[in-house]
């Protein structure tokens, strides 16, 4: 690290101090405390978290899946996986977690972007939280996103921009406010606190992945003295289905077995790695999906599953990148990287029915957009060249002018082995691979609670995103503040993940715990206590049944009134409200 001096101060030549003696020990004090501030700052990670979007547990290949993954198993190979780590099943709640270490209700976002009235439902980040970007920047960090923000429901391009990412932590942003659209045209593009539209032969997962790349190069030249924390939030694999054409060829083919062939194979290799109990039961199909052999439509839902393939494919590619930028700029041993994934796969059958109620647009109504011009809506109307946007069943994916997702029976599949989707609390919606990579940091040949395995060393106790911000601050050495900007703050709730990179348990002194759009769960040790809307609880050993098949709630009363009398306490802390919510009398 170079150090200079700041405008007005003048060093004191070191020779005439020396020669006084009480100068010449303060001196050396003062030296040797610099020294040992440029060390501890020279040894602190650089942390990068990449995430992705209604990704399924098994669809990565260092977690059974057979989607050409090689740079996420490298890191996995060579870092450790996560068997038990857990998000919040949606989107917008994930992120909001993630962000602050707290639950999302406490952060503001309790379901959704709207402002239903209760301040853990405003659909925009609470002043009563910071961001891992805030507290990072108190200790010297350089922090960056690129990708998918959806913690504010101020999306429009005059604003207000208070809860945009540069005004929660981020000395630079490239990507969307907004949750969800085009990979083609996306609205809500935003470069810091501007508004752009796409250029040509723009695909927003490359553009993602491209930004970050050029963040980790500019911080090599400008701030090369300062450690990085850069917040990669990709919007793939989530609907709709877009990829690049040569990505989809790759994959042409590859799931003509159909689904129910798909799930037997990942849950077979994950037997084989090690991933899942052998005594874990491969979860009965959807009743909702047909067997294979029944389905309609074949060629259509092989190609939404090729396009998904490819889309998870090109974010692994963009990683791949983001990966040479650092050994280039030499950054690569000193990073601490972690993958993870927003929530379990989606079943939402978005653009694959046809809308009766939509008038299909006219194409000689619209002119194809201006270089320079905003996308105004989520699901565009027509191309910006001015084709009308196609969906409906047997409409083809990949293209810019479809927009459909690849529905529930491959999300079935996507989650093996376990049961139900993004929206609920069972482990197929809160389920996400968590990777860790960091070379200086993790050490070799030391398991402890980690077992060895074909792809790499296993974490099994359960950890969840709240757990995010503490390893943050733990490994940055920043101090978690009391009051922010004027506000007090949420003590944070989760635990720091570092023990587990040098082979340690993890303690928990409390509860997991869940809650979206009445769906409710909590998890204690092998316990597990889940429930959906408007349904009574369940009772899960997750030691001997992770799939959820053999609910004990009827054997075991008294276990079920303890656990969810632990659960009400906590709803009743953070702010979770009646499901469907209401909004307060005045």
């Amino acid at each position: 690290m170079i150090i200079t001096p700041s405008p007005g101060i003048r060093f004191l030549d070191s020779a005439r101090l020396t020669r006084t003696p009480f100068l010449a020990r303060l001196f050396s004090v003062v030296v040797a405390a610099t020294c040992l501030v440029v060390s501890q700052a020279s040894e602190r990670p650089n942390i990068i978290l990449i995430m992705a979007d209604d990704m399924g547990w098994s669809d990565i290949g260092c977690y059974g899946g057979e989607i050409d993954t090689p740079h996420i198993n490298g890191l996995a190979k060579n870092g450790l996986r996560f068997t038990q780590f857990y998000n919040t099943a949606r989107c917008c709640p994930t992120r909001a977690t993630l962000l602050t270490g707290l639950y999302a209700h406490q952060a503001g976002i309790g379901h959704m972007m709207e402002d239903r009235g209760h301040d853990s439902y405003r659909g925009d980040l609470s002043r009563r939280a910071v961001t891992i970007a805030e507290v990072l920047q108190t200790a010297g960090y350089r922090t960056y996103q690129s990708g998918k923000w959806h913690v504010s429901r101020h999306i429009a391009p005059e604003g207000p921009r208070h809860n945009w990412p540069r005004q929660r932590g981020f000395d630079r942003f490239f990507g969307t406010i907004h949750g969800a659209g085009s990979f083609y045209d996306p609205n809500s593009l935003t470069l810091d606190n501007t508004q752009i539209a796409p250029w040509n032969d723009f695909y927003y997962t490359e553009a993602i992945n491209d930004f970050a790349c050029r963040f980790i190069k500019d911080h090599s030249v400008n701030h090369q003295e300062q450690p990085f924390f850069l917040y990669v939030a990709h919007t793939a694999p989530h609907w709709p289905m877009h990829a690049r054409p040569e990505a989809i060829s790759k994959y042409h083919g590859k799931y003509a077995k159909g689904w129910d062939q798909m799930r037997a194979e990942r849950y077979a290799r994950q037997k084989e790695m090690g991933l899942i109990d052998p005594d874990w039961a491969l979860s009965p199909r959807d009743a909702r999906s047909k067997p294979w052999k029944d389905a309609e439509l074949k060629p259509w839902e092989q190609r939404c599953m090729e396009v998904y393939a490819a889309m998870v494919d090109q974010l692994d590619q963009g990683i791949g990148d983001i990966l040479q930028t650092l050994k280039d700029t030499e950054q690569f041993e000193n990073t601490l990287i972690l993958f993870l994934a927003d929530n379990g796969a989606c079943a939402e059958n978005y653009g694959r029915q046809t809308n009766s109620k939509k008038a299909i647009p006219d194409p000689t109504l619209r002119q194809p957009m201006t270089p320079g011009e905003l996308q105004p809506r989520m699901e565009p109307l027509f191309t910006r060249d001015g084709r009308p946007i196609r969906t409906g069943r047997g409409v083809m994916p990949g293209p810019a002018d479809t927009y459909i997702a690849y529905g529930l029976s491959w999300a079935n599949a996507s989650n093996t082995p376990f049961r139900e989707y993004k929206h609920w609390v069972h482990e197929g919606g809160i389920s996400s691979p968590l990777v860790a990579h960091w070379p200086r940091g993790i050490r070799k040949g030391i398991f402890g609670n980690r077992r060895p395995a074909t792809e790499g060393p296993l974490v099994d106790d359960p950890t969840h995103l709240i757990d995010l911000m503490a390893t943050c601050v733990d490994l940055s050495g920043a101090s978690y503040p009391e009051t922010y900007a004027g506000h007090p703050i949420h003590p944070m709730e989760g635990i720091s993940l570092a023990p587990a990179f040098s082979g340690q348990p993890l303690t928990r002194s409390q509860p997991i715990f869940w809650e979206h759009e009445g769906n409710r769960a909590l998890r204690e040790g092998d316990w597990k206590l889940v429930a959906k809307h408007r349904g009574p609880f369940e009772l899960y050993n997750i030691r001997a049944d992770r799939s959820e098949l053999n609910d004990l709630a009827s054997a075991l009363p008294g276990k079920v009134k303890a656990l969810s009398a632990q659960w009400e306490s906590w709803a009743k802390r953070v702010g979770v409200q009646p499901w469907p919510l209401r909004r307060p009398r005045r």
